[in-house]
């Protein structure tokens, strides 16, 4: 096996949950190759270097092995090898992501009855 479409690759790597997903991904111009937008049915071949942006972060892998079934993860992750930028970046926005304040993060479960008689009178209610 040479080459295979770039949305089959990707499903199989568990990039993405469906096939569909994949090539939604590759028509959004969320997948590149060597900085150029990557089409569905682009062949992905050995060494080729992909920069993959889905829900996880922004990826940047290097392609290792070819392969159009989905198996466990651990095999789908012998496919590629993310470059350790990527992986230093990732790291660095989900510590970021962690760090910012959550509004929800104050409440504790329902207003009791003081609180919603400041409620209402911040709300013109006598």
């Amino acid at each position: 096996m040479n080459a295979i479409r770039m949305d089959k690759w990707l499903w199989a790597a568990r990039f993405f949950k469906t096939r569909a997903l994949a090539a939604r991904a590759c028509d959004m111009g969320r997948v590149s190759v060597l900085e150029q937008n990557a089409k569905p049915a682009r062949p992905v071949r050995t060494g080729d270097l992909l920069t993959i942006r889905n829900d996880a972060g922004e990826f940047t892998v290097q392609v290792l092995l070819l392969s159009d079934i989905r198996g466990p993860s651990a095999v789908a992750q012998t496919l590629y090898r993310e470059t350790e930028a990527s992986i230093a970046l990732r790291l660095k926005v989900a510590a970021e992501r962690k760090l910012m304040l959550h509004p929800e993060g104050d409440r504790e479960g329902r207003p009791s009855k003081r609180d919603r008689r400041q409620i209402g009178r911040l709300r013109g209610r006598g």
